[in-house]
């Protein structure tokens, strides 16, 4: 059987997906061990960290290094666990219910302790990985700069090298997480004033000094510092990589980031839903719980089945990630987070947009009393917001989901193009196959059909997309962004229909809840859909040529809307008497 690929699951018949209902009794333990140290430990250490009181950040980041939470995407013979994706994205999900300090764990888990387990030397490894595993060296990681953010490869911040081989690091970067008490910083200079690398940077090294901490709207509870870089010598055993080869440290490392991110959103809404389901059990209105009303049940209902979509995609992509890798680990894990990066961006972008919705519902169900800080929902809103910035912001992932696509299928990677082709012969034919029996027995059949022409329109879109633009695609921003939204839309519907049918088949005892959760998310989405693609399809050309292209979209989307009323309800009463995330 072949390894997945990314982007492949546009042109091909998915098969078996990893769901969270696959996890194994060790990953259940993880979950256990995860949010008892979040609830017992983090919770009530929050109003400490918010008075940025860093004792208090060391000694938790210690004590996850205790519990094994550090060490979870390191090598064993530097005191790491080697675990799979699957438990390193439930880590970073159950981790999430302090958004401040998941930030904290998050650089040092993933953006300090993955570049020197994927890209260091064994004399790197074995001197910075037992330290920040243990969390008895706490990491940051220093890319960004005032004037190169989305733009990274811009970075102004210099390494001049010296004549015993070291380099001199001078320069300035902004909005470091852990940036006010990290003792070493993976930071990205060029190398000669030219050649973008990474180094190891110690602050006992000299000459690296922390700003002030950032008044941020939210996460008051993580540090977020400037850091100056006046001259800091560094060994020349201390490059991280290949000189003029930093690009491949930052952006395999963000890759997996990306996904992790995604997985820290879905332990935001898992915590928002939870709140707004025990909230509306409890708040009476007019003589009864509001959480009775038709309109706080379609809230509560539409957050449910935006986090189940959510969910089915962060797992399936871990698990086409562990697939990879488990069939060819002599590849490496940068390897196989570069060939899903597709993926790793929609995860990002998904996690970020939903937790937004869910928490933004969380305080409209919560009403006047979700403004103020009484109550959680006011802080976790304001937490959440910066997500969408974070680990390259949603529009350059956005713009990265097409992109890529488009690059693969110009190398030959994915057979795009062909596909495209054929759908367009098959448009010019007298009658367009609908790919499958209506009548099928199979669960689901008619949200299976429903992403079968939603793929049918991102071939649509991308090669009509590629055919008026040509090279100068990469230019057509708007286009590009409503390119992801079909792609991001269609995965994860995909991954919702997925999910739920493997509940359906294994007999599952909530797979009613399941198939609602599915059918309403697939229906929102084939609406959504249909109005990116008129507005892609305006900007691709008008007359003749545009009632060409919309005459192609009704034969391909042939959708017809689900009754989601009942099935929101459904979805709602459960969540509210069970007080949480149905799934």
């Amino acid at each position: 059987m072949d390894a997945p690929r990314g982007g492949a699951w546009l042109l091909e018949q998915p098969g078996e997906t990893f769901t969270p209902e696959r996890l194994s009794d060790d990953h259940r333990l993880i979950i256990q061990t995860t949010t008892e140290f979040a609830e017992q430990e983090v919770l009530p250490a929050l109003e400490a960290l918010e008075r940025k009181d860093w004792s208090v950040g060391r000694s938790l980041v210690e004590r996850c290094g205790a519990l094994g939470l550090l060490g979870v995407d390191a090598p064993e013979q530097y005191g790491g666990l080697a675990l799979d994706t699957i438990s390193s994205i439930i880590v970073a999900e159950h981790i999430a219910r302090s958004a401040s300090f998941a930030t904290t764990f998050g650089a040092q888990a993933t953006l300090s302790v993955l570049p020197i387990a994927m890209f260091g030397t064994d004399d790197q490894k074995a001197r910075y990985l037992p330290r920040l595993v243990a969390g008895t060296l706490v990491g940051a990681y220093a890319l960004t700069e005032a004037g190169s953010g989305s733009d990274a490869l811009s970075a102004r911040a210099v390494a001049e090298r010296q004549p015993d081989g070291s380099y001199r690091l001078a320069g300035e970067k902004m909005w470091i997480t852990n940036g006010g008490f990290a003792d070493v910083v993976i930071v990205f200079a060029k190398a000669d004033g030219e050649h973008f690398s990474a180094f190891i940077v110690e602050r006992a090294f000299g000459g690296l000094t922390s700003g002030h901490e950032e008044h941020k709207m939210g996460l008051h509870g993580s540090s977020t510092t400037a850091l100056a870089l006046q001259d800091v010598p560094v060994p020349a055993a201390n490059v991280l990589g290949e000189i003029g080869r930093g690009h491949k440290v930052a952006f395999n490392v963000l890759n997996f980031a990306r996904l992790k991110l995604g997985a820290m959103c879905l332990g935001g809404c898992r915590v928002g839903l939870a709140e707004a389901a025990r909230y509306a059990a409890t708040r009476r209105q007019f003589g009864h719980a509001i959480a009775s009303f038709g309109a706080i049940r379609h809230k509560l209902g539409e957050m449910t089945a935006r986090t189940y979509a959510l969910e089915s995609l962060v797992f399936r992509v871990a698990g086409l990630i562990d697939e990879r890798h488990a069939g060819n680990p002599a590849a490496g894990l940068p390897a196989v987070l570069e060939e899903f990066a597709i993926e790793a961006s929609i995860a990002k972008v998904a996690g970020s947009e939903t937790l937004e919705y869910v928490l933004d519902e969380n305080v409209q169900i919560h009403g006047g009393n979700g403004y103020v800080r009484d109550y959680p929902a006011e802080r976790h809103y304001r937490d959440a917001r910066v997500n969408r910035i974070f680990e390259g912001t949603n529009e350059i992932n956005r713009l990265l989901v097409p992109g890529l696509l488009v690059k693969r299928a110009g190398k030959g990677d994915l057979a795009l193009i062909p596909a495209a082709r054929q759908l367009l012969d098959e448009l010019m034919s007298p009658g367009l196959p609908s790919g499958a029996d209506g009548a099928s027995s199979e669960p689901l059949n008619a949200e299976a059909q429903a992403v079968a022409s939603f793929k049918k329109v991102v071939l649509l879109g991308l090669g009509a997309a590629m055919q008026r633009f040509g090279q100068s695609l990469p230019d057509e921003q708007e286009s590009l962004l409503w390119l992801a939204d079909l792609v991001i839309d269609t995965f994860a519907a995909e991954s919702a229909v997925l999910r739920a049918r493997a509940a359906v088949r294994a007999g599952a005892g909530d797979a009613a809840l399941h198939e609602a959760a599915a059918r309403v998310f697939v229906s929102d989405a084939a609406l959504r859909i249909e109005m990116t693609a008129r507005q892609l399809l305006a900007a691709l050309g008008d007359g003749d040529t545009l009632r060409t292209h919309l005459a192609a979209l009704r034969r391909v989307l042939k959708v017809t809307p689900a009754a989601t009323v009942p099935l929101r309800r459904t979805l709602a009463d459960r969540s509210v008497e069970r007080g949480r995330y149905l799934f």
